[in-house]
């Protein structure tokens, strides 16, 4: 691992709400997360994964706000929609915004390492969503931001793709070592990848998990079992049914 490519700034929320029309969705947050530490959240729909998530990203400004909120100023988002801009090429989609001099070089290595190296110059519109996923991918990690923040990224891909976006996520962050905030509402997603698993429920962080299992990690490994039937009881899943 580069010492020099590793997050320096914690993530530290201090009491955070928000709401919105009168409704609270986060109550009182207090968190912190160290630099370089790979984070999912876990939760029922409404439980506040999202909004955190927007919080963290200062993309909830018709929330009513309270609270402090300290993260690194590098921040990139990775949405669920890979939003490509469909009258760029997929190179430049991936160059907007950065000087030509230094696109030039790091858009076809970013490309050539998630397997677009010869995408550069199509129209988004002829990839597959997984191709779109990992242009996304790239787009945003390209930045090298400290805090990575992403949304469902792969919620809507299928399920052998869904496994390969997971590993190649996983290999890219081991290189870069961005601090990361997965929402997901996948619990086997969340073992694959995260050193820590943080279950929201009414807007509060009710319970949280440090993940010690060593990579590579399986779902039938019975260690990996047990984490599982844990968090499925956490969120109210009936094991008994799986």
């Amino acid at each position: 691992m580069n010492a020099q490519q590793l997050s320096r700034t914690p993530v530290v929320l201090r009491d955070v709400s928000r709401a919105f029309n009168g409704n609270t969705i986060l109550d009182r947050v207090s968190l912190r997360i160290e630099p370089g530490q790979f984070v999912a959240l876990l939760g029922e729909s409404g439980s506040g994964k999202t909004t955190l998530l927007r919080a963290l990203a200062g993309l909830d400004q018709d929330a009513t706000r309270s609270g402090t909120i300290n993260a690194p100023d590098n921040v990139s988002v990775l949405f669920q929609d890979a939003r490509l801009l469909p009258w760029l090429s997929v190179g430049d989609n991936l160059s907007l915004g950065l000087r030509r001099t230094d696109s030039l070089v790091a858009v076809p290595r970013m490309l050539q390492a998630v397997g677009l190296g010869d995408k550069a110059d199509v129209w988004p519109n002829t990839l597959s969503g997984g191709q779109k996923q990992r242009a996304a991918l790239a787009r945003s990690l390209l930045r090298e931001p400290e805090l990575l923040l992403a949304d469902e990224p792969f919620g809507a891909l299928d399920a052998l793709t869904r496994l390969r976006m997971q590993a190649l996520l996983f290999e890219l962050v081991e290189q870069r070592r961005p601090t990361v905030i997965l929402v997901t509402h996948d619990v086997d997603e969340a073992l694959l990848l995260a050193d820590r698993i943080l279950v929201l429920k009414d807007g509060r962080i009710r319970e949280d998990h440090q993940i010690t299992l060593s990579h590579p990690r399986q779902p039938h490994q019975s260690d990996f079992a047990h984490l599982r039937l844990t968090l499925l009881r956490s969120l109210g899943v009936e094991t008994a049914v799986i």
